[in-house]
């Protein structure tokens, strides 16, 4: 009897096709706007200066660099920057693997040599050939969908069966939505993060592939001696390393533990 009360109240008031439908539009609908524009808010956010005739011998080192490594790796030449910044740090974006962006900070390039700043931005340039910006976009866009259609129909249970509400959504069905998007939100961030520890590790073997093993070993132990670079909070899942994220727990960390990532190469 219980089933069927709990059966009839979830089914009263609720359309589940439209409400997958508008869980869509607004799961993916925002992450696919961030991706769009992640090229001209990573400029934007760091300063970024895009190298379009280099004014020097260091300027014209990393171009050709990046130039080789996208050959190599079978994309278009991404763009290539540089940003001003004490930490030693890089990243990669951009909505397509032909249509990327790859920046260096002046820390990074003033602070370790020249064949582990090549096996940085080769670190990038495999990120930007595996796609692994649209990934997250694509796993970020359905685990939003989930977290907005599974916390209203928790919403819509609470309201309906539990507080036996038969007259329009009350404070129990906002309530209930709240509490439920706050939870399903933590558990797909977990997730995503996972996702991200995933693809460092197959961007450290891209590096060590196009580049040399030993040059990545080295230039990540270099970083976990340093200063852990910091970037945006919307970019710091792009960069080499996790920064402030390698402080929380290990289940929200958008970055592996350094030593993690070099044991991984070292069995390369």
């Amino acid at each position: 009897m219980r089933l069927e009360i709990a059966s009839k109240g979830l089914r009263n008031g609720i359309n589940y096709e439209a409400l997958l439908v508008l869980s869509l539009v607004i799961g993916f609908g925002g992450s696919f706007i961030s991706l769009a524009i992640s090229k001209w808010m990573a400029k934007r956010s760091t300063g970024a200066r895009v190298i379009t005739q280099p004014a020097n011998a260091a300027e014209s080192w990393l171009v050709n660099t990046v130039e080789r490594q996208a050959r190599q790796a079978g994309i278009e030449t991404p763009e290539i920057a540089i940003y001003d910044a004490p930490d030693m740090n890089a990243f990669a974006t951009g909505a397509r693997r032909n249509s990327a962006l790859v920046a260096v900070s002046t820390g990074l390039l003033q602070g370790m040599p020249k064949e582990e700043v090549e096996a940085v931005l080769a670190h990038e340039v495999s990120h930007v050939a595996n796609g692994d910006m649209v990934t997250l976009t694509l796993i970020q866009g359905v685990v939003n969908t989930f977290v907005i259609f599974l916390s209203r129909v928790i919403g819509h249970f609470v309201d309906r069966v539990i507080l036996r509400n038969e007259q329009g959504y009350g404070i129990g069905y906002f309530g209930a939505v709240i509490a439920a998007q706050l939870l399903l939100g933590i558990l797909a961030s977990i997730i995503v993060m996972w996702v991200s520890r995933y693809r460092e590790f197959r961007a450290d073997a891209g590096s060590a592939k196009l580049n040399g093993r030993e040059p990545m070993i080295n230039a990540l132990a270099r970083l976990e001696r340093g200063r852990p670079g910091e970037l945006p909070e919307a970019l710091q899942a792009f960069g080499i390393s996790g920064g402030a994220k390698q402080k929380m727990m290990r289940l929200f960390m958008s970055h592996p533990p350094i030593p993690e990532r070099i044991e991984a190469l070292r069995r390369v």
